[in-house]
């Protein structure tokens, strides 16, 4: 239930805008990230990984539609989770959110960062990761209709550059490449490839990581129950075609162990057909800048959108509620989320250990908070579908209960592998969740006094 005083976002987003959306939070997985699942699983091991995860993010979809276009709420996740198990369910949810979209875009940021570093070597890429956030987040608090419209034109661009990418590499591609050392360092597979292929997970999940995002944009949806279904069906589909064609020719291409643990695998695939010199590697940089922003950008509005949710619900300090007056966005949350965001990406010391990258920690915190959403999220499916069977649903999700339930196992199996091979990120993914578990526990009255007061 809402007030007569809540503030009220803007709907003005149409089909195609929310498809852009869709795609364009998640594309920057196809130009990296996905890349450091070779270095423990290989080319072909981590492609079975990456089909198995593609079949879980393809359930979740199909069933998580449901839940969108039947409770059309800003804090999308958090909502469903709290209309399903109360409170408690709701915090769980919206902090998991919360985690999986403000560390997403530092670690793409870093990403343009390395990418305009092969343009100009004397830039540092954090330097230009803090320029990319202080952009974005102006373009975000302008205006949503601005930000979809320009979502939609980075996001088709940086398509057609994935493209271009899978044509200029084409002629060099070859299978003996891609198979080469593909099942963790080996030529055939083996009980010891497991392992890898388990710990390869989080980088499979980045493929796809935020395309629930659109849940987040549906209160400024001009006609939600239409239109996100299309957008989201159209825009793992899209997804899926993509990551394939892009994990294949980039390790046909070459010695694909020289694209492992790098920000920028996509480049250095085509430097390795093309040279360091051709026009067309100078255009993958410029235009793969494209992919990256498409999901910067897109990932900027569904964290603002969450903080706002949970921040208008009494789950964060009511200030980050707050609407601008002319543009009609939640502007104090956009720029609260970016603050934790560039802290991350100057935290070497604190986010760099167990191994990994400093990107590769972000990423596979990210991924912590999206998988334990899904599980909440499926969960909250079968809920409401026992507790409120007559929630007006424009969309069933089908084959239930074996779609969800894949999705809901799927992610499961997923949050146990990882917590296993990132015990120290599991940790502090815990020990966040506590923190914020205490904030929520202080602030309880708070809430009471506005549901008490909701009409």
């Amino acid at each position: 239930m809402t007030t007569n005083t809540e503030p009220a976002l803007h709907k003005s987003l149409g089909t195609l805008q929310l498809w852009g959306i869709a795609v364009g939070l998640v594309i920057s997985g196809e130009y990296f990230g996905w890349s450091f699942g070779w270095a423990s699983a290989g080319t072909l091991g981590f492609m079975v990984t990456a089909i198995f995860i593609a079949a879980m993010y393809a359930c979740f979809i199909f069933s998580f539609t449901e839940l969108t276009t039947s409770i059309p709420h800003a804090g999308g996740p958090f909502e469903y989770s709290r209309r399903a198990f109360g409170p408690v369910g709701g915090y769980l949810a919206g902090f998991a959110t919360l985690v999986e979209f403000v560390f997403a875009p530092p670690a793409i940021s870093l990403a343009i960062g390395a990418y305009l570093n092969v343009q100009f070597p004397a830039l540092d890429p954090k330097i230009a990761a803090l320029g990319a956030y202080l952009v974005f987040m102006g373009l975000n608090i302008v205006g949503v209709q601005i930000a979809a419209t320009f979502e939609l034109f980075v996001t088709l661009v940086a398509i057609f550059e994935l493209l271009v990418f899978m044509g200029v590499v084409s002629p060099g591609f070859s299978v003996a490449n891609f198979v080469k050392g593909g099942w963790s360092g080996e030529d055939a597979f083996s009980l010891a490839s497991v392992p890898g292929m388990f710990a390869a997970i989080p980088f499979a999940i980045w493929f796809f990581l935020a395309i629930e995002g659109v849940a987040m944009a549906a209160e400024e949806a001009r006609d939600p129950k239409r239109s996100i279904p299309i957008a989201y069906i159209a825009g793992i589909l899209t997804l899926v075609v993509l990551a394939i064609g892009v994990m294949l020719f980039a390790g046909g291409a070459g010695d694909w162990t020289q694209l492992a643990n790098i920000n920028d695998p996509l480049p250095q695939a085509m430097k390795l057909i093309v040279g360091d010199n051709s026009g067309w590697l100078h255009m993958l940089v410029w235009l793969g800048l494209f992919g990256l922003i498409a999901s910067f950008h897109g990932i900027i509005l569904g964290y603002s959108r969450q903080i706002f949710a949970l921040s208008r619900a009494g789950y964060l300090p009511e200030l980050l509620g707050r609407v601008h007056p002319k543009f009609r966005t939640p502007h104090l949350a956009i720029l609260a989320g970016g603050i934790v965001g560039i802290a991350a990406i100057f935290s070497d010391e604190l986010i760099t250990f167990g191994g990994q990258t400093l990107t590769a920690n972000i990423v596979t915190m990210s991924v912590f908070g999206a998988i334990v959403m899904y599980i909440l999220s499926m969960a909250s499916l079968f809920k409401l579908r026992a507790t409120e069977p007559g929630l007006p649903r424009s969309f069933r999700a089908p084959g239930f209960p074996v779609v969800p339930g894949f999705a809901l196992l799927a992610a499961v199996v997923c949050l146990v592998a990882m917590t296993y091979y990132n015990p120290l990120i599991a940790g502090v993914f815990v020990g966040l969740m506590a923190l914020g578990y205490l904030y929520f526990l202080a602030t309880r009255s708070r809430r009471a006094v506005r549901a008490a007061t909701a009409v």
